[in-house]
C-alpha cells in the first residue's frame, strides 16, 4: 500500500513501451564480452496492449480483472517503502481514475520469459475525493510468462526531477561529463576482492557497491550487461551513462539494508534494498536492480532508484504504497 505519490505513479506502472537501444560502453570483463542480448520476449505491441488492459481495469474498478494480471509473489518500490501484493486492491477501491497518459515508452527484454517496461506519466485521479498529484512519474514494471500466462512481478515508481541535483545513488545525476577534479577522485582508493556474480543476487549487489566504495568504476562496469538502463529522478540512462555519472559520486560512507529478493524465473532475479548515504539528499533511498544469467554469467541489466520522502500530510489520508499496478 502506498500513499497517494507513489499510489500515483504505482498505477503508472501500466503503460506502452518501445525498445531501448543496447548501451555501447565497452567494458573489460569477459563476462560482458560474451553475454548476448536475448531476443525480445514479447512484442511491442502486445506489452502495449497488455500495459492499457490493465489501466482499463483501474478505470472500470475491475478489481477481479485488475489482480489476475498480477502475480500473488508481486512486489513494489517506492519512496515510501516495499510493499506486496495483498495491500493495493483494497485501497484501490477509494481510487477514481480519470485518465492517464504516457510517454518515453521503453521495452527492454530481460529473456525470453520476462521483460521490463519503463515509461513516464501524468494522472488525472482522485483518493477518497482528494485530488492525487499528477507527476510525471518515472515508472517501471516487470512481466513475467509463467505456465503460458504474462503477469506483472514488479514495480517502482520515482518523482520525475529534471534537471534535479544528484541523489547520491549509484546512477548519473546528469548526463554531463564528469569534471576533471570527478575524474581525478575516480582514480582507486581502495581495492576490492574479485567477485564472480552469481544467482545470489544479494551478494551480487553488495559487490557492486564495494567496487563503488572502493571507485572501481571500471569493476562496476564490469558489472553491467552492454543494454543495461537505470532509472532515477534526473533520467533514463544507458550503460555508459551509468558508469560516467557514479565516478562523481562519494560512496564511501553508504551502507545497505532491508534486502528482499524475488525470482522472476529461472535466469532472473530481483533484489531490492535501502541505502544510506549520508554524505545526499535525501540520505536514504530505496533501489531495486534485476540480475539475469547469459551464457552462464550473471549481470546486471536493471537498476532503478527512488529517493525516501518524508511523511506528508497526504500520506495520511491515501494508501501507503500497496503493491499493485497490475
Amino acid at each position: 500500500m502506498k500513499k497517494i505519490l507513489c499510489l500515483a505513479t504505482l498505477l503508472v506502472a501500466i503503460a506502452a513501451c518501445t525498445t531501448e537501444p543496447p548501451a555501447t560502453a565497452p567494458t573489460t570483463n569477459a563476462n560482458n564480452a560474451t553475454a548476448t542480448k536475448p531476443t525480445a520476449a514479447i512484442s511491442e505491441a502486445d506489452a502495449t496492449t497488455r500495459e492499457k488492459a490493465t489501466w482499463d481495469a483501474l478505470k472500470r474498478k475491475d478489481f477481479d480483472a485488475f489482480g489476475n494480471m498480477t502475480s500473488t509473489d508481486y512486489i513494489e518500490i517506492g519512496g515510501d517503502g516495499v510493499f506486496d501484493k495483498a495491500g493495493i486492491i483494497a485501497y484501490l477501491k477509494d481510487l477514481s481514475l480519470t485518465d492517464a497518459t504516457f510517454t518515453d515508452w521503453k521495452l527492454l527484454p530481460i529473456d525470453k520469459d520476462a521483460y521490463v517496461v519503463t515509461y513516464q506519466t501524468k494522472l488525472n485521479a482522485t483518493f477518497k475525493g482528494a485530488p492525487m498529484p499528477a507527476g510525471p512519474y518515472r515508472s517501471s514494471a516487470a512481466w513475467v510468462n509463467r505456465d503460458g500466462k504474462w503477469q506483472v512481478v514488479y514495480y517502482q515508481e520515482t518523482l520525475v526531477q529534471p534537471g534535479g541535483a544528484a541523489t547520491g545513488s549509484p546512477s548519473p545525476a546528469a548526463k554531463t561529463a564528469a569534471s576533471p577534479a570527478a575524474k581525478a577522485s575516480a582514480s582507486p582508493a581502495a581495492t576490492t576482492t574479485a567477485f564472480t556474480p552469481g544467482a545470489d543476487a544479494v551478494a551480487n549487489e553488495q559487490a557492486v557497491w564495494a567496487a563503488l566504495r572502493a571507485k572501481q568504476f571500471d569493476q562496476f562496469a564490469n558489472y553491467l550487461a552492454p543494454e543495461m538502463i537505470e532509472v532515477e529522478p534526473e533520467g533514463v540512462f544507458a550503460k555508459a551513462e551509468s558508469v560516467q555519472g557514479v565516478s562523481g559520486v562519494d560512496f564511501k560512507n553508504s551502507t545497505l539494508s532491508e534486502f528482499k529478493t524475488t525470482k522472476l524465473d529461472a535466469d532472473a532475479i530481483l533484489v531490492s534494498y535501502l541505502v544510506n548515504m549520508p554524505t545526499s539528499k535525501p540520505s536514504q533511498q530505496r533501489h531495486s536492480s534485476i540480475w539475469v544469467n547469459r551464457n552462464g554469467k550473471w549481470l546486471a541489466i536493471f537498476h532503478q532508484g527512488s529517493p525516501v520522502e518524508p511523511p506528508t500530510t497526504a500520506s495520511t489520508t491515501a494508501p501507503k504504497a500497496a503493491p499493485t499496478t497490475k
